[in-house]
C-alpha cells in the first residue's frame, strides 16, 4: 500500500464507506493524509471517578464492570447502561440507539473513556462517551489532543480517526521534497514527522511545529510556481507598444473628471510594461467605483495608436455591455469598436452604432476591421482571428473557469506569432498579503482612492420591525428622482438549485423562506409600491431580456429594481441612490461591498440598507456592523479573510487547484520565508528531483492570470 492506492484497500472501507469518502474528496490513501482536521479536543484530562464534575471534559481509565442493551419504556428506543470502576468508586455511562456498543465493550475489560460528565439525581455519568481499549498505554483516539474533521452522513469521527491511522503508516518511510538546506535553515520538521503531528500531535507545540512545516509547503509551493512562470514569460517575445506621450495627454486632458494619483500611478506602472518586448502580466486591484475603467481605457488607446488591436473580455454579458458603453463615450471618436456576446453583436464604425449579423461581425472583426473587441467568454468559442492582437484585458477574471482562462492563453498569440501583453483586473479589494500569495507571478497595481468628490455611501442595518419606514424612505427618494436597487439572494422559491454565469449562487429553499426575486417583485408591486414602476432582473433571463431591463432602468422608466447578484459588478446607474439587500448576512463583506457600489456614482448621497432573516446570531450581527462602519474595500476583505477564509471570498486558485488546506494570507512571516525560499530555489531546482517532481503538477497548469 502507497500514497496513490485506493482508500479501498484499508480495513474497514467497504463499497458503502468508500462512497462516502468520495463525497468529501477523499479517493486515495494521500487525499486521506492531507484531509487535515479542522479543529482539536483535549481529552488529556485522565481523572479519577471521585474528581468528576459536571460539565468537565475528561478521560477516565476504568474496568467494566457490567453492560447490558434495555429499551426505554416509553420511546422504546435501545439504551445501552454500563456501570465502570476504577477500583475505588463507580461511574455510570449511558449510549442511546447503539446497541452495537455491547459486541465492543465486554465485562471485565479496561477501557479509556472519554466525554463530558453530565450529573443527575444518582451522581455523574457520561453520556455516548468516544471509548479505547487501553494496550500499553498507547491510546491513540482518547487522552489526547484528537483531530475533529469534516463529515458526510454515515461517516462518524472514530471512524475516520481509524482510517487515517492506517494511511499515517504509510508515511514512516515518504521521502521529504523540501531541500535540506530549508529544512536546516528555518527549523521545519521533516514531512513525515509534521503529517503525523497535524492528525495526531502529542501537544500543542508538536501540533504547531507541524501546522508551521505543511503551512509553509503550500506557499513555498505556490512560491515557487510563480517564480517558474515568471521565467516562463522571459522566454517569449511581446509587441513593444511606445508610449504615446501627446496623444494620451490629451486624451486625459479632455476626459470629465480629473484622474487620482492612484489612477495616475497604475497607468504608468501598465504603459511601461507595454513598452517592453516581454509581456505584460498585470493585475490591477482596485475598489468598487475607482475607476479602473478609465485605466483599461488609456492602455488600450495607446496600444491601438502603435498600429495593433486589443479585446477586453469580462464575465457576464451586462459586464460587458456596461464596459462597451463606457468604451463608446470614451474612445468612439478615434476607435472601431466591437461588442460579441452570446445574444448582442454590435459595432460603433465612424462614432455610430451598427447592429450586426452575428456571422457578419465575426468576419469583420478577423479581416481587422475593429481596434477594439469587447466580450464574454463567447469570443472563446468563435474562430475569431485577430492578427494584430496585442493587448487583453480581463475584468473579473477570477470569476472565468480555468478551461476558459487556458483557452485565453492560447487565443494570445497575434502578430507574427508575437505573445499579447496580459492585463487583468478586479473590482474585489485584495489585500497585499493575499495577493503575494495568490498571484504571485503577476505585478500588481493598486487603485486605493475614490475618484475627486464622490460621497460617501451612508450604511444602515435596518431591523425588521424598521422595514416600513425602508420602504417609505426609499418611496421619498424615488419621489426626488432617485431610483433604488433591491437585492435578494435567490430567483424564486423552489426545492433545488441551479447556477448561472450571471448569478453567482442561486439556492432555493423553501423551508427557510429565504427572500426571492420573483416573490418579493409580487409583493413590492402589488403591496408596497403601489404608485411606483417596479422591474425586476435574474440571470436566467436572456441577454436581451436583460439589456431591455437595464436600458428602462437607465431611461428612468423603472423606478426601483429587484435583483440577484447579476448587479454585482460593472452596472452603472448614477441616479439610482438607495441599495436594500435582503439576507445580507448570505453574503461575504466583499460581495455586499460590490452592491453597495452600484450606488453613490454620482453627486446624489446615497444609501445602503441591510437586512438579515437571522437577528439572533451573534456573529451575523457583528459582521453586519462592521460593514455598517467601514467603507473601504481593503478592510473589508481583510475582515473577511478573518471569518470566512481565502477560498469562500476568492473562489479557487488560479491553477484551479483549491485554495490551501491550512494557509492564512495573514501568515505574514511565513509568506516572506517562502518568497525568498522560492527566489532561492529556482535557479538550481534541477539539483532537487524530488522537488521538481512535486511541482511539475503546478507547472503543467500554469497560465499567467
Amino acid at each position: 500500500m502507497n500514497l496513490d492506492s485506493l482508500v479501498s484497500s484499508l480495513n474497514r472501507v467497504g463499497g458503502a464507506v468508500a462512497k462516502r469518502l468520495d463525497k468529501i474528496g477523499i479517493h486515495t490513501i494521500s487525499d486521506l493524509i492531507y484531509y487535515f482536521p479542522f479543529r482539536y479536543e483535549d481529552y488529556r484530562g485522565v481523572l479519577a471517578i471521585k474528581d468528576l464534575q459536571a460539565g468537565m471534559m475528561v478521560s477516565v481509565r476504568a474496568k467494566v464492570e457490567l453492560i447490558a442493551n434495555r429499551r426505554s419504556f416509553k420511546t422504546r428506543k435501545i439504551i445501552t447502561e454500563a456501570l465502570i470502576s476504577d477500583g475505588i468508586n463507580s461511574l455510570r455511562i449511558v449510549w442511546f440507539n447503539q446497541p452495537y456498543v455491547i459486541k465492543n465493550i465486554k465485562p471485565g475489560d479496561t477501557f479509556l473513556f472519554t466525554g463530558i460528565v453530565k450529573a443527575d439525581m444518582l451522581g455523574p455519568q457520561l453520556i455516548a462517551p468516544n471509548y479505547e481499549r487501553t494496550i500499553n498505554s498507547e491510546n491513540v483516539l482518547v487522552a489526547k489532543l484528537v483531530p475533529i474533521y469534516y463529515l458526510t452522513a454515515g461517516l462518524s469521527q472514530k471512524h475516520l480517526r481509524f482510517l487515517v491511522k492506517q494511511a499515517i503508516a504509510t508515511v514512516k518511510d515518504l521521502p521529504d521534497y523540501l531541500p535540506a538546506e530549508i529544512l536546516e535553515e528555518y527549523d521545519f520538521l521533516p514531512l513525515h514527522l509534521a503529517l503525523q503531528g497535524i492528525h495526531f500531535p502529542e501537544d500543542e507545540i508538536d501540533l504547531a511545529n507541524s501546522q508551521k512545516r505543511l503551512k509553509f509547503d503550500e506557499l513555498f509551493l505556490m512560491q515557487l510556481k510563480s517564480e517558474l512562470s515568471r521565467r516562463k514569460r522571459q522566454e517569449y517575445q511581446a509587441p513593444m507598444i511606445r508610449f504615446k506621450e501627446q496623444e494620451i495627454k490629451e486624451f486625459v486632458k479632455q476626459l470629465p473628471f480629473i484622474l487620482t494619483k492612484s489612477q495616475k500611478i497604475s497607468t504608468w506602472e501598465i504603459l511601461r510594461d507595454l513598452e517592453k518586448s516581454t509581456p505584460m502580466n498585470r493585475l490591477l486591484s482596485g475598489d468598487v467605483g475607482s475607476g479602473k475603467t478609465v485605466v483599461s481605457a488609456i492602455s488600450v488607446y495607446c496600444t491601438v495608436l502603435n498600429g495593433f488591436q486589443a479585446i477586453m473580455m469580462a464575465p457576464t454579458e451586462i459586464l460587458a455591455k456596461q464596459h462597451f458603453e463606457s468604451f463608446k463615450k470614451l474612445l468612439s471618436k478615434d476607435l472601431n469598436i466591437a461588442l460579441l456576446t452570446r445574444s448582442q453583436f454590435l459595432g460603433v464604425v465612424d462614432n455610430q452604432v451598427v447592429e450586426f449579423k452575428k456571422k457578419d461581425l465575426i468576419k469583420c472583426i478577423g479581416e481587422g476591421q475593429f481596434d477594439v473587441v469587447l466580450g464574454t467568454h463567447a469570443l472563446l468559442s468563435e474562430k475569431i482571428v485577430l492578427n494584430k492582437l496585442a493587448l487583453v484585458v480581463i475584468d473579473e477574471q477570477h470569476r472565468f473557469g480555468v478551461r476558459q482562462r487556458k483557452e485565453i492563453k492560447e487565443k494570445i498569440t497575434g502578430l507574427n506569432g508575437l505573445t499579447a501583453h496580459f492585463l487583468s483586473m478586479t473590482a474585489t479589494p485584495i489585500p497585499r498579503s493575499l495577493a503575494l500569495t495568490m498571484y504571485g507571478d503577476l505585478d500588481l497595481s493598486i487603485i486605493d482612492e475614490l475618484p475627486i468628490g464622490r460621497k460617501i455611501v451612508t450604511t444602515r442595518l435596518v431591523e425588521s420591525y424598521n422595514r416600513q419606514k425602508a420602504y417609505d424612505f426609499i418611496a421619498t427618494q424615488v419621489k426626488k428622482g432617485r431610483q433604488a436597487f433591491v437585492v435578494c439572494p435567490l430567483i424564486a422559491p423552489a426545492n433545488n438549485f441551479t447556477s448561472d454565469e450571471d448569478d453567482q449562487l442561486v439556492f432555493f429553499d423553501l423551508i427557510n423562506e429565504k427572500k426571492s426575486v420573483m416573490k418579493e417583485y409580487e409583493y413590492l408591486s402589488k403591496q408596497v409600491f403601489l404608485n411606483l414602476n417596479v422591474g425586476y432582473l435574474h440571470g436566467k433571463m436572456s441577454g436581451k431580456e436583460k439589456d431591455v431591463v437595464m436600458q428602462k432602468f437607465k431611461n428612468k422608466e423603472i423606478d426601483i429594481l429587484i435583483s440577484t447578484a447579476v448587479i454585482e459588478v460593472g452596472v452603472d446607474i448614477p441616479n439610482a441612490s438607495v441599495m436594500m439587500i435582503e439576507g445580507a448576512e448570505r453574503f461575504g463583506l466583499a460581495q455586499l461591498h460590490q452592491f453597495r457600489g452600484r450606488v453613490g456614482r454620482a453627486e446624489h448621497q446615497s444609501y445602503c440598507l441591510l437586512f438579515t432573516t437571522n437577528e439572533t446570531s451573534s456573529n451575523t450581527l457583528d459582521r453586519l456592523k462592521f460593514f455598517e462602519k467601514n467603507n473601504s474595500g481593503f478592510k473589508l476583505a481583510e475582515k473577511d479573510l478573518e471569518t470566512r477564509g481565502p477560498g469562500e471570498v476568492y473562489g479557487t486558485l488560479q491553477s484551479g487547484q483549491e485554495m490551501w488546506r491550512l494557509a492564512r494570507p495573514t501568515d505574514c512571516q511565513l509568506i516572506k520565508i517562502a518568497r525568498v525560499a522560492a527566489v532561492k530555489i529556482v535557479v538550481k531546482l534541477d539539483q532537487y528531483p524530488k522537488l521538481k517532481e512535486k511541482i511539475k503538477d503546478f507547472i503543467e497548469g500554469t497560465h499567467w492570470e
